[in-house]
């Protein structure tokens, strides 16, 4: 059964380590707030000048004037602090953030990403993602494995335009979850209930699988 875009937060959520500044992307990526393990603590940035996010408010706590870069509203940690986007975006590119999760349209086995735009389509703008790729090194990307007409989103090459090239580490799926390495997608889990058949079927890029392939525990 292929996973809601809550439980591919959940996944992503166990990849995040005690004392990591992370960067949460528009989309699935902003879920992933929700599910920090109590036991460790992280610190959230946005791009638009917010540091110390905490989790989605409830309808009594939502405050108008605190959103996160997608603008959606969110909840600020007692430690939270503001400032310009001119600053947020120098804690991106100086190397600041230890962990990038973005939504992409496209991931190449290479590790190019595209994320901002297709043609023809109004979009709002590219955000901060050309800059969070440039400068992060560790990005894992959370989307669905195939788009509406069931087309493979893991792909040879990209053939929308591009965000970033060679950037991407690893990628969690409704299907799976995969690394990226020199020779394509490598397998590393499979969603519950889900085949490395239909896995298979559902990459374009090359993908290697290599002994079995333990399902997700989320």
């Amino acid at each position: 059964m292929a996973l809601s875009k809550e439980q591919i937060a959940q996944r992503i959520a166990l990849e995040v380590k005690d004392g990591y500044y992370i960067n949460l992307g528009i989309g699935i990526p902003t879920l992933i707030a929700n599910y920090i393990p109590d036991n460790i603590h992280v610190t959230l940035h946005s791009e638009n000048g917010l540091l110390g996010m905490g989790p989605f408010p409830t309808e009594e706590t939502v405050d108008a004037d605190l959103i996160n870069a997608g603008k959606q509203t969110v909840t600020v940690l007692p430690d939270g602090s503001f400032f310009d986007s001119s600053m947020s975006f120098a804690m991106i590119r100086g190397g600041h953030i230890n962990l990038t999760v973005l939504g992409a349209f496209e991931v190449s086995e290479t590790g190019d990403i595209a994320s901002w735009k297709i043609p023809g389509k109004m979009i709002k703008g590219m955000g901060g993602a050309m800059d969070l790729v440039a400068a992060a090194e560790n990005i894992i990307v959370a989307m669905q494995h195939t788009n509406r007409a069931g087309e493979s989103k893991l792909l040879k090459q990209c053939t929308l335009p591009l965000t970033g090239t060679r950037c991407i580490k690893k990628i969690v799926t409704d299907l799976a979850l995969l690394e990226v390495s020199d020779k394509g997608f490598v397998l590393k889990e499979r969603a519950p209930g889900v085949s490395v058949n239909e896995i298979i079927k559902a990459t374009e890029g090359n993908l290697i699988v290599e002994g079995e392939i333990p399902e997700m525990k989320l």
